[in-house]
């Protein structure tokens, strides 16, 4: 096994609004990213996937729990210290039409993290800018090019050059392939994927889509209303997958191959309320084997086979 160069403990956060209510977005989640691994992310609207990458990125902090990078315990950074940590974690976003300021050149627009962070000439810069639009598969003309001038694919490869510019050992991205046409995001991922091989890059990858996730990620984690309920490795999802709400996902995928004769599971109700979560189990109160205890006593997240943990009360392993 690679060794760690992300870990979350225990990460926990609470917003409060205007009346005074707790909102748990992330309760009590751990994290583990190796190098060169990609960590999907999945999940309804809602289930703390967002949050949690603020948490992961620093751009907000815990209520509780620790976060360490290589082992080093960076939860309480702050100032100088906190923005040079910064570098090593990047984020490609959602959006990549609203990710670019539009009266800058996309040269600029790579360049600017290298720019805040170091003393480099204007031909090593260059040099730099070009070498990136190589490795994402960019014409380098383009760094004369305004984004807006570019096409939702060329601009989401222009997001992901500028989150490498730093050579960070962590590349967060969120909704990255969301916002494109089907044929446009497996060629993002084939790229992601290509670039990761050759930096030995480490991925968090989020996603609604657990079919696009668990095909090229390397261990998937699934969050239901702030919590994990269950973790495995990507190729293992479609056929090893226990949790309820891990099989309600996998049976909401419409593929070109799939049984039509088959009856259509439908996951039944509303996620509850995050203001006024239920006791016990979150996903209790639409799960259709839930028993006595899942309604009192909330589970906690167990291995239950190798490289494979769970939340829940029905799925045992003795």
């Amino acid at each position: 096994m690679s060794r760690r160069i992300l870990e979350a403990q225990g990460l926990t956060k609470v917003y409060t609004n205007d009346r005074g209510n707790l909102l748990i977005a992330c309760d009590n989640v751990d994290l583990v990213l190796y190098k060169g691994e990609t960590l999907g992310i999945v999940g309804e609207s809602g289930c703390g996937k967002s949050t949690l990458l603020k948490l992961i990125t620093q751009l907000e902090r815990p209520n509780q729990g620790k976060l360490y990078m290589e082992g080093k315990d960076v939860t309480g950074l702050k100032g100088e210290a906190l923005r040079r940590s910064r570098r090593h974690i990047q984020m490609v976003f959602q959006d990549p039409s609203s990710s670019f300021f539009p009266r800058m050149k996309a040269g600029d627009a790579v360049s600017e993290p290298l720019r805040n962070f170091e003393k480099l000439t204007k031909k090593d810069i260059y040099n730099k800018v070009e070498e990136l639009l190589e490795l994402v598969q960019l014409p380098k003309e383009f760094a004369n090019r305004y984004p807006h001038s570019m096409s939702g694919g060329q601009r989401q490869r222009l997001g992901i050059a500028r989150a490498l510019i730093l050579e960070p050992d962590i590349l967060v991205c969120d909704e990255a392939t969301c916002a494109l046409d089907v044929s446009v995001q497996k060629q993002i991922i084939e790229l992601l994927v290509d670039i990761q091989r050759k930096r030995e890059l480490s991925i968090i990858f989020v996603c609604h889509d657990l079919a696009l996730i668990q095909s090229f990620s390397h261990r998937v984690m699934v969050m239901y209303l702030g919590n994990v309920v269950e973790v495995l490795p990507g190729n293992k999802v479609k056929d090893s997958s226990y949790h309820p709400y891990t099989k309600a996902l996998l049976d909401s995928i419409f593929t070109v191959d799939m049984d039509t004769s088959a009856p259509i599971r439908l996951l039944e109700g509303e996620a509850p309320n995050a203001i006024d979560l239920p006791r016990g189990c979150p996903f209790h109160t639409r799960c259709p084997y839930k028993k006595a205890v899942c309604t009192k006593e909330k589970p906690k997240l167990r291995n239950i086979d190798e490289n494979h943990q769970i939340a829940c009360h029905i799925i045992r392993n003795d």
